[in-house]
């Protein structure tokens, strides 16, 4: 009969591991998150699951699938990952009270804010931190930015969210494209393309307006876990993709942006977690809110 399993066995790597193949429900792209070989990926796994002494996860043909234990354990995963970032998080507050760092995604700029920050508290320690677009919540979450810039949708549980300013839509294409040359498009106008499919629901969603108003469901594209990936798909004729921007907005040279009608815009909002109100924070908050105000950055 084996020991029992005390949480000093569990190796939190293992566990992170874990609730990201438990997020992308696929081994291959886990491991593309991860930025680890699949390979490696599996073995990690099968170390937890005999950690634990249970089978996490059974591999389908549609991908990974949790098993009974996997739904028990995904919640408690989660909730330890988090309780071990507030431990380390709250330490490195009392050692450095006067830090803040802020996190941003691709195409949304926070510098008019950082600058102001700085200005205002020369002795503080400012930082910046560039994330993936699905790396927001549980950047806040496991305390590894103080506050996010960043677009929405994603899960506000847990968070405090402030919209900042509003992006029209467009549709970027191919400059040979049929559509390449119009002033603008509606989703009657692609009702048949093909658009980038990515493993975040509410993000999913949202960028590829699934479903259509009249109810029908959005063709399907293939799956990418990066926006440079997306913009690849396009370039090479595989699908569409709609994205934040003007008719100015150039992703790459041989791509286009054309003024999406007819669909709400994007919002980028400011999240921090709901409750913390330090000092620096709430300094940010104001900035953020009086000179964060369009794509431009001010």
């Amino acid at each position: 009969m084996s020991e029992p399993v005390t949480v000093a066995d569990l190796d939190l790597r293992l566990v992170r591991y874990f609730t990201v193949v438990a997020e992308h429900r696929h081994f291959g792209r886990a491991a593309v998150a991860l930025h680890i070989t699949q390979p490696s990926l599996s073995r990690q796994v099968r170390r937890l699951e005999q950690q634990l002494g249970a089978r996490l996860l059974d591999r389908t043909p549609r991908g990974t699938r949790l098993t009974e234990a996997g739904e028990a354990f995904l919640p408690r995963a989660g909730a330890l990952l988090r309780a071990a970032a507030r431990a380390a998080a709250v330490t490195r507050a009392a050692a450095e009270p006067g830090r803040i760092t802020v996190g941003y995604t691709t195409g949304v700029f926070v510098t008019p804010a950082v600058r102001e920050m700085r200005h205002r508290f020369p002795d503080a320690d400012v930082r910046t931190a560039h994330l993936r677009w699905h790396e927001t919540r549980a950047a806040l979450l496991d305390h590894r930015v103080d506050a996010l810039v960043a677009r929405l949708p994603f899960s506000t549980e847990g968070l405090r969210v402030t919209v900042l300013y509003d992006e029209p839509r467009v549709l970027i294409v191919p400059l040979d494209h049929r559509l390449a040359g119009k002033e603008s498009v509606t989703l009657d106008d692609i009702a048949d393309e093909p658009l980038p499919r990515v493993p975040d629901p509410l993000w999913d969603a949202f960028w590829r307006v699934d479903p259509r108003p009249d109810g029908r469901p959005a063709p399907d594209g293939p799956y990418v876990d990066d926006m440079e990936d997306k913009f690849e798909l396009v370039a090479s004729g595989q699908a569409l993709a709609i994205a934040a921007g003007t008719v100015g907005t150039r992703v790459r040279p041989d791509l286009t942006a054309i003024p999406l009608h007819g669909v709400e815009p994007s919002h980028v909002g400011l999240a921090t977690r709901a409750g913390d109100n330090g000092r620096l924070l709430t300094a940010f908050r104001k900035c953020a809110e009086a000179l964060l105000t369009g794509p431009d950055g001010g």
